[in-house]
């Protein structure tokens, strides 16, 4: 009797298990909800049936296990995302904006929910990049005679389709829990023919507006224009127009090969992504005037890979005089040896020559023939600028030392704990602890580095030698890189102001991309909206007049906001923004002397 028992209670946490796993694996796959309900029955039915069969034979029960496992997993199966196009627009009941003349067609978007935002969504700024025009520089998009419908948002540039479980498992990692949530959500549409831009203007026909111009992020081989942590709505309601913008990525945006430098009339290969954000700007000075913004006061800004992008284009003969001011989140390609997001031609046309003949092609034109959803899953990873000699003639760095740089003011600045979504997947099985840690760091960096960094960071590394590595790579990757582009912009007469960004949360917090919801006002937005309080809603408020101000004037400082002072090689004084908002000495100073000698050393 008892062993009957102990087999029933087994079998029943077996089969609950098994349960879970498939109720789970329905979230992670992003749903959708009418596959939980019919998950659910089949739990149900289980669980019947074996109070109905157990006196029967025990095939008899194993019999409609095994169905409901097949059964499971077919359910499993079809949980996938729908792919459908995006609204631009939140409001239950969609109404139109008045008809806006462009210079090269006329356009009508959709009005904000609350009626004070005009949004135009996938408006084209440049010839579709497919066929022939694969790897050419952009063209000027051509006159439509139609008025074009702007209430969608244009698909996504062409990227690997992202993995709903693995994206579901990320976001689990942000939020530092699981919230179940078994409403679908669709997925943006992705297509080669991508150069389109959106526009958020304030539904008061006020003129000669500041202009505001963003640059997703992605690792320049994923993201999207559409993503609501920098939707323009809120910046619009505080008077600057804002416009965000797609470009080519990855092996389209990238891509180099000595035949397309002698194909370019201007010898260029290699960044053509980079040059659809100049051509956007180009766009945006050409219509400024039609959409009632000043051409003569536009910030670009961006993040992560948009803002290596921004501090590129604040070097680039190309786009002098197209904008005055400068933002810079998360990353920059100015020091002498980039961490990430640039590589030198020679590099990239080896890369370009592997992806030839991966794909098993000897010329350019038969590459162009590849279907983009083929060539898009090569095994060679297009993620970085290069010096191509017409975007780029020099390095970043070379031309601040020169003064040619573009930018007449910079706000810029970081997370504390940028690389830790990065570094922490790469370490997993076997995460970072004080017996590691020197071999860790030697391998990042050499010997030397590795003893002298041990040494600043000796004390933390006896309390918590995971989150002391973590915090040395997230300046190595992403703070020193700021460090050089404040110094060099600073030595150039650039007024640079300069943030550390420390407001903890209940999701994203200090990683990577943390800020943007806060700067660009869209906490409201949050899909993990219960992982925001009433001092993130604050802070937000407060980062968001900092950004609309420098979009103004150059100057974050106004009305409500605390002084944020302009930095100074000196003193060294970085503004804290957290639930109090301080100007404080830059605590990574040891460490950015260590790393500038490693990096002379391995480039002597």
């Amino acid at each position: 009797m008892v062993k009957k028992i102990i087999i029933l209670v087994l079998s029943l946490l077996l089969y609950v298990l098994i349960s879970f796993i498939f109720v789970f694996y329905l979230d992670l796959a992003n749903g959708p909800m009418i596959l939980l309900f019919v998950e659910s029955a089949l739990i149900i039915a289980l669980f019947v049936f074996k109070f109905i069969a157990r006196k029967k034979k025990v095939g008899i029960r194993v019999l409609s296990f095994v169905a409901f496992v097949l059964l499971s997993v077919i359910v499993s199966g079809l949980a996938k995302p729908v792919t459908s196009k995006v609204l631009a627009t939140n409001a239950k009941q969609i109404k139109k904006t008045e008809v806006l003349q462009l210079a090269n067609g006329k356009v009508q978007g959709v009005l904000s929910e609350d009626e004070k935002v005009q949004i135009y969504a996938g408006i084209p700024y440049a010839k579709a990049p497919i066929g022939e025009l694969r790897w050419k520089e952009p063209q000027d998009v051509e006159n439509w005679s139609d008025v074009k419908d702007c209430s969608y948002f244009a698909p996504k540039s062409m990227q690997p389709a992202s993995n709903s479980v693995m994206d579901s498992l990320i976001r689990m990692y942000s939020m530092k829990g699981w919230y179940p949530n078994y409403k679908m959500q669709s997925v943006e549409p992705i297509s080669e023919d991508s150069l389109y831009l959106n526009i958020w203007r304030p539904n008061n026909n006020k003129t000669a507006l500041p202009i505001m111009v963003y640059i997703h992020g992605g690792s320049l081989t994923s993201g999207s224009s559409a993503f609501e942590d920098y939707n323009g709505e809120a910046m619009a309601k505080k008077d600057v127009i804002m416009i965000t913008i797609a470009y080519r990525l990855g092996v389209f945006g990238y891509f180099a090969h000595p035949d397309l430098i002698q194909e370019s009339a201007n010898h260029t290969t290699g960044n053509y992504g980079l040059l659809d954000q100049i051509k956007a700007l180009e766009w945006v000075n050409n219509n400024a005037s039609y959409f009632g913004g000043d051409k003569n006061n536009i910030t670009i800004a961006g993040e992560s890979a948009g803002s290596s992008s921004v501090s590129a284009i604040c070097t680039s003969p190309l786009a002098k005089n197209l904008f005055k001011n400068a933002i810079g989140e998360s990353s920059s390609i100015v020091g002498k040896v980039p961490p990430h997001t640039f590589r030198t031609l020679e590099k990239a046309l080896e890369t370009g020559q592997k992806i030839m003949e991966e794909q098993k092609v000897s010329s350019i034109e038969q590459l162009r023939q590849i279907p983009a959803e083929k060539l898009v899953k090569t095994n060679y990873t297009n993620s970085s600028m290069t010096l191509d000699g017409y975007a780029l003639t020099h390095m970043p760095y070379e031309v601040y030392q020169e003064h040619n740089n573009n930018e007449t003011n910079l706000l810029n600045g970081y997370n504390v704990k940028e690389a830790d979504a990065f570094v922490v997947p790469q370490f997993l099985l076997n995460p970072t602890n004080k017996k590691n840690i020197k071999a860790r760091l030697t391998d990042y960096f050499d010997e030397e580095a590795a003893s002298q960094i041990i040494a600043l960071y000796q004390d933390q590394i006896e309390e918590d030698a995971f989150s002391a590595f973590n915090e040395i790579i997230s300046v190595y990757w992403f703070i020193y890189p700021h460090e050089k582009w404040t110094e060099k912009a600073i030595n150039a007469g650039v007024k640079v102001y300069r943030y550390q960004f420390r407001k903890e949360n209940g999701y994203y917090g200090t990683y990577h991309s943390g800020e943007m919801i806060y700067a660009y006002g869209n906490i409201y937005r949050s899909k993990q909206r219960f992982a925001y309080d009433n001092e993130d809603e604050k802070l937000s408020e407060i980062m968001l007049n900092y950004w609309s101000n420098f979009a103004k004037y150059g100057n974050p400082n106004g009305e409500n906001v605390p002084r944020w002072n302009e930095y100074d090689l000196t003193s060294r004084k970085v503004l804290i923004l957290d639930q109090e908002i301080v100007e404080q000495k830059d605590q990574y100073v040891p460490l950015y002397y260590v790393l500038e000698n490693y990096i002379s050393r391995a480039n002597s």
